[in-house]
C-alpha cells in the first residue's frame, strides 16, 4: 500500500486520504476485496478534481485509478473510443482531436478522469445542445465487491447503468468506458464575446444566443450592486468550419506551494472584477481560440487551488429552474454582493432540457451559478445557509461534485432518487459525502 495522501481539489474538508494505487484491471477485484475486509469500505479516487467530500472515503482510504490509463480500442470511422477509467479527458483529446473527433461534453478542466466524468455526469458550456457526459456513454465495465464484473449500457443492466452515471462512484469501480465522440472540422472555436450590464441582460443574451451556438457561458461580477447587479462578460462559440487541428505549445505556469494566507478577499476580488470587466471593451468582439484556451482557461495555472491557502475553499454551484431563475439568482447575487464575499471565479450558464440517463445528475432546465469562496467557517456557514434557502425555495439543487456543506435534508429533497442509488450501492464503497447527506 502506498503511504501517499490525497485531498480533494477544494482542500476542504481537511481529510487526507491514504492512497492505494490500482494499476492492472485483473488485480482490482483482489484489492477491492482486501480493502473491504480490512476497513469495511473504501472509494475509487481519480485525479482529485472533485471539489468537496464526494471523492473522500468515509474510512479515508481510497483506491486510486490514475494508473488505469490505457486506451483499449478506437474506431476512428465512427468516433467510438474505449479507454480505462484513469485516462484523463486531456489525454483523450490529444489522441482524438487531431483525427477530427472532439469530446461531446467537457467540464472546465482537462485533468478530470474518464471514470470521474461518468461518476459525476459532468456537463459543460453546451448542455443546452448535448446534455451531460452520460448521454454519450455507450458502455462501461463495472467491478463490484458482491458479484462478477459486468458490462452496463442504457439497454443492458440498465438500473446499474443509470445509477453509475452520476452515481458518485458508489455503485462499483468503473474499469473502462466506451464513449461516442463528436466530429469536428477544426480544433479551433469561433468565439463571440461581449460585455453586458446586469442579470436581466444576461438572461436575454443567453436565451437568444443558445439557439445558434454550441457553447455559451458568462463570467459574472458577483460584487456588482444596484442596477449593475449580475453584470459580466458573455462568451458564445462554435467549432470553426475551417482550419487545422494544430494545438499551440504552451508551458502552464503553476503555484509552487500552498500559500500560508490567501490573497483572495473582498478588496482584491473587487479590484480584479472591476479591471476584468473594464478590460472587455463595449461592443461585440469576434475571435478564434484553440480548444484548450477556450475550454480550460484555469488549467493554464496548475495547482491554482493553492492560492486559497491552507484552509482551502468551497465552491457553491446551484441550478435554478427557468421560471424562478431571475428572482432567485437576483436574491443570491444580492446576498453575495451585500456581504462582500465575492469570488474571482463566478460562472453563469444556461442548462437545457435534455434528460440525463443518470439517477442523480445535477443539471436541469434552468440557469446554473458557480462561485468559489475561501474557507471561513463562520462566514461561509451564514452565507451558504442563506443561499441554500433561496435555492430550495426556488426548486433548484446543488451540485454534489462541488459540495462540502449541503445538508442531508436539502440533498434528499433535491435528489429523491437517492434511495434507489443507496439500494444499488456497492457495500464496499462509502464516501464522506454520502454518509453526511444520507445518514444524518
Amino acid at each position: 500500500m502506498s503511504s501517499s495522501t490525497l485531498r480533494s481539489w477544494g482542500r476542504y474538508p481537511y481529510a487526507p486520504q491514504i492512497a492505494e494505487p490500482l494499476a492492472w484491471r485483473d488485480a482490482m477485484r483482489t484489492q477491492l476485496a482486501d480493502a473491504h475486509a480490512r476497513l469495511g469500505s473504501t472509494l475509487a479516487f481519480g485525479n482529485g478534481r472533485s471539489y468537496g467530500d464526494s471523492c473522500l472515503a468515509a474510512t479515508d482510504h481510497v483506491l486510486t485509478t490514475r494508473g488505469l490509463a490505457r486506451f483499449i480500442s478506437a474506431d476512428w470511422t465512427r468516433g467510438v473510443l474505449r479507454a480505462e477509467a484513469g485516462v484523463t479527458l486531456g489525454e483523450i483529446l490529444a489522441l482524438a482531436l487531431p483525427r477530427g473527433w472532439m469530446l461531446p461534453v467537457t467540464p472546465g478542466t482537462q485533468y478530470a478522469t474518464l471514470g470521474g466524468a461518468v461518476a459525476n455526469d459532468v456537463h459543460g458550456k453546451n448542455h443546452h445542445v448535448r446534455g451531460t457526459f452520460g448521454r454519450h456513454v455507450l458502455r462501461l465495465s463495472l467491478l463490484r465487491s458482491d458479484r462478477a464484473p459486468l458490462e452496463c449500457t442504457p439497454d443492458e443492466e440498465t438500473a446499474l447503468f443509470r445509477a453509475t452515471v452520476g452515481g458518485l462512484g458508489l455503485t462499483g469501480i468503473i474499469e473502462w468506458v466506451e464513449l461516442q465522440l463528436m466530429p469536428v472540422r477544426s480544433s479551433h472555436i469561433a468565439v463571440t464575446r461581449l460585455r453586458y450590464g446586469n442579470l436581466d441582460e444576461f438572461l436575454a443574451l443567453s436565451h437568444g444566443h443558445d439557439a445558434s451556438n454550441e457553447y455559451g457561458v458568462a463570467w459574472v461580477d458577483c460584487l456588482a450592486r444596484g442596477a449593475a447587479l449580475g453584470r459580466g462578460i458573455y462568451t458564445s462559440g462554435n467549432h470553426a468550419l475551417d482550419g487545422d487541428f494544430s494545438s499551440p505549445a504552451r508551458r502552464a505556469r503553476g503555484v509552487p506551494f500552498v500559500l500560508p494566507v490567501t490573497p483572495v478577499n473582498r478588496f482584491t476580488v473587487a479590484a480584479f472584477n472591476e479591471l476584468y470587466f473594464r478590460r472587455q471593451k463595449p461592443g461585440i468582439e469576434h475571435a478564434r481560440m484553440d480548444a484548450a484556451s477556450f475550454f480550460y482557461p484555469l488549467d493554464n495555472l496548475r495547482n491554482w487551488n493553492r492560492i486559497y491557502g491552507r484552509r482551502g475553499f468551497q465552491q457553491h454551484q446551484c441550478v435554478i429552474p427557468d421560471a424562478q431563475a431571475r428572482d432567485a439568482l437576483h436574491a443570491i447575487l444580492k446576498a453575495i454582493s451585500t456581504g462582500g464575499n465575492g469570488s474571482f471565479l463566478a460562472v453563469l450558464k444556461r442548462c437545457g432540457g435534455l434528460e440525463s440517463p443518470g439517477l442523480l445528475s445535477f443539471p436541469m432546465r434552468g440557469v446554473s451559478l458557480a462561485l468559489d469562496f475561501p474557507q471561513n467557517e463562520a462566514r461561509n456557514t451564514r452565507l451558504f445557509a442563506h443561499i441554500d434557502a433561496i435555492v430550495a425555495e426556488a426548486g433548484g439543487r446543488q451540485y454534489p461534485a462541488k459540495d462540502a456543506h449541503m445538508s442531508g435534508k436539502d440533498f434528499r429533497a433535491a435528489y429523491p432518487a437517492w434511495q434507489e442509488l443507496e439500494r444499488l450501492r456497492d457495500p464496499a464503497l462509502m464516501s464522506r459525502f454520502w454518509k453526511r447527506t444520507t445518514q444524518t
